[in-house]
């Protein structure tokens, strides 16, 4: 009967060590699932953090470039107003160099014209003169 009871607790022994084994097997095989899972999930996390600070990035670059566009539209605008600043002045520089030429020629046009007509004056005087005298 001691035998018996012996065998029986053996047997239980080597079914509860059996027990054990599997349910130790099955433990660790559910907790590789849990990581590989727990892996996934991390690197998806980190793809996505990646392409969300990747759109931020591109984001954040496009908005440089748009100021660095509308800086330099705005310089281009500024430039160009001076360059049309500075030629309005030159026309108006040359039109006056132009008109105070163009009033000294006709000044000294008029000076021979009149000095012409004196001259022409003080001939037909003469000649009305000598006409005078010869009749």
């Amino acid at each position: 009967h001691e035998r018996e009871h012996d065998r029986e607790i053996s047997e239980l022994a080597a079914q509860h060590a059996e027990e054990m084994e599997k349910l130790r097997a099955e433990l660790k095989e559910e907790q590789r699932h849990l990581l590989d899972e727990l892996q996934q999930q991390m690197a998806a996390t980190h793809r996505a953090e990646q392409e969300q600070a990747q759109l931020q990035s591109q984001t954040l670059h496009s908005l440089e470039l748009e100021a660095l566009r509308l800086t330099l539209n705005n310089m281009h605008t500024s430039q160009l107003e001076l360059t049309q600043s500075n030629l309005r002045k030159e026309k108006e520089t040359a039109l006056m160099e132009l008109r105070e030429m163009l009033n000294d020629k006709r000044a000294q046009e008029v000076a021979i014209l009149q000095s012409r007509h004196q001259l022409e004056w003080e001939r037909i005087k003469e000649q009305c003169l000598k006409e005078k005298e010869d009749l």
